[in-house]
């Protein structure tokens, strides 16, 4: 979803996207291989099956921790800038106010100690050149997510329960693909940025915005709580990310999450599935 949005704002540059069968990062010869001759790299690979990682932590550790070390030993190697995706659940999702970038790792689960253990490697090995940027309630118009999901239960059933009591920001992958463009032609300083829309909203709130500019009563969303969706991994409660760096490197942070919502029904780029 984010891979092909950021390859198509990169369209007039000279920008190469590896899919997951032409680059394996858990294979560090074929990543130091890959990354020579390039100035940036931005890795969205991920293991991102949350309830999966429960299970399967290692072979999530191999992809979201050894694969980010792998990169930015390549980058450091010929000199490149990385930028590497991360995530909300590398903190322990009870704050009350947002996370300023540099509060302390605290990862609930599998998948977010993975993560938390790939920022850690990547700003490990490659310190000088390596931006860690986390991104959470991603959307957009390539592949599943849950304003897709919601306009599909919208024309299947009368009513949707969605949950009220976790929090967070929803970002458009089109508005973070711009961003990390940004980042990578004003130079911004190495260290840990937030690639997270403002404001902040519920499931509940995102779901009820999310019916009303796809042209459905949001009064049919029905409020409940995360005791009624009980998964192997632990959601956090609280996402809410600070984005004081953005300020400190002279970027504006992204718009609010219901700016950009709008703005992704507008473009065409939501739709139900």
């Amino acid at each position: 979803m984010l891979g092909t949005d950021l390859m198509a704002v990169l369209g007039d540059r000279d920008a190469t996207g590896l899919t997951r069968a032409e680059l394996d990062v858990t294979d560090p010869g074929a990543v130091l291989a890959a990354v020579e001759g390039f100035d940036v790299v931005v890795n969205a690979s991920a293991y991102t099956r949350v309830d999966d990682a429960e299970t399967h932590e290692q072979d999530a550790h191999a992809v979201n921790a050894l694969g980010a070390q792998n990169i930015a030993r390549a980058t450091a190697a010929h000199g490149a800038a990385l930028v590497q995706l991360s995530t909300d659940y590398v903190f322990d999702g009870r704050a009350t106010a947002p996370y300023p970038e540099d509060a302390p790792r605290d990862p609930q689960s599998a998948y977010g100690r993975t993560k938390a253990r790939g920022e850690v490697l990547a700003l490990e090995a490659d310190p000088a050149g390596t931006r860690i940027l986390r991104t959470a309630y991603l959307y957009g118009e390539h592949g599943p997510s849950f304003p897709r999901t919601m306009l599909r239960l919208a024309a299947e059933r009368e009513t949707v329960d969605v949950v009220t009591d976790q929090v967070g920001q929803p970002t458009w992958t089109m508005d973070l693909a711009r961003q990390i463009v940004r980042m990578a032609d004003a130079d911004a300083p190495a260290g840990i940025y937030h690639g997270t829309s403002s404001g902040q909203a519920s499931w509940f709130e995102f779901a009820r915005a999310v019916f009303e500019l796809g042209g459905h009563d949001p009064d049919r969303v029905k409020p409940t709580d995360s005791a009624h969706f009980v998964r192997p991994a632990p959601r956090p409660s609280y996402s809410v990310l600070g984005h004081d760096a953005w300020l400190a490197a002279g970027i504006e942070p992204l718009r609010d999450w219901r700016e950009a919502l709008a703005a992704a029904f507008s473009s065409g780029a939501l739709e139900a599935q």
